[in-house]
């Protein structure tokens, strides 16, 4: 399991480090910055996951660190803030800080926070990452294994050898196939009548195109083949 690395921005050393205890206690990875500048420095050398900033300190504050790595990073930042720093706090949120925890605090608190931001960050990235077997361009969603077809989010129902032909073009899109091509890679065999596939490609553009006679996605190059249009 990675570990996480979490930046601690605080200019009080015994808060910093009793954090610092704390968060390494728990089988995190932690960074140390006296202010906003050495924070800005720190993140640029190392893959940050979490940022507990405060929003006192000298050279750079907070509020201006968090604006500076927004500009960049979308890592969760909680901020931490004296009562006294009210109108700072909401200033904070509202400029990309995800939460913010009130001096004093116990290390539970803290904790339960950092939790929950992780976690949060963790669905964030899963929601980016290209999922494997499922092949999207533009509208088109292909996902293989449940071997489902979406176009604008409406199920399509192709049929198998439907299903086969659009998944090869659509995992290389822009590439023209020949119909022999297509036909020996679907059929597992020598192509003799390749007439069929102009059939199912018209069955298909029927089923995936807004104006079938005017295709968006699956297209004809004369003399030569079929393709996937790539899609902005």
């Amino acid at each position: 399991m990675e570990t996480n690395h979490i930046l601690i921005v605080e200019d009080d050393k015994e808060i910093r480090e009793g954090v610092q205890i704390y968060l390494q206690s728990q089988g995190y990875k932690v960074f140390q910055a006296a202010d906003g500048i050495e924070g800005l420095e720190i993140i640029e050398k190392e893959e940050i996951h979490l940022a507990i900033v405060d929003i006192m300190m000298p050279r750079m504050d907070g509020i201006r660190m968090t604006m500076k790595l927004r500009e960049k990073y979308d890592f969760p930042v909680i901020m931490l803030s004296a009562k006294s720093e009210e109108v700072d706090k909401i200033t904070g949120l509202n400029i990309g800080a995800d939460d913010y925890v009130t001096k004093p605090f116990t290390p539970m608190e803290l904790m339960a926070r950092v939790n929950s931001q992780l976690r949060r960050y963790r669905k964030f990235l899963e929601k980016l990452a290209p999922k494997e077997n499922v092949h999207v361009i533009g509208g088109l969603e292909i996902n293989e294994e449940a071997v489902e077809v979406t176009m604008d989010g409406n199920p399509v129902k192709l049929t198998p050898i439907e299903y086969k032909i659009l998944l090869l073009l659509a995992k290389n899109p822009g590439r023209v196939f020949s119909a022999e091509e297509i036909y020996e890679r679907v059929w597992q065999e020598k192509a003799i009548n390749t007439d069929t596939i102009m059939v199912h490609v018209r069955n298909i553009r029927e089923k995936i195109e807004i104006d079938p006679k005017n295709p968006k996605y699956l297209k004809v190059v004369w003399g030569v083949g079929y393709k996937i249009e790539k899609q902005p």
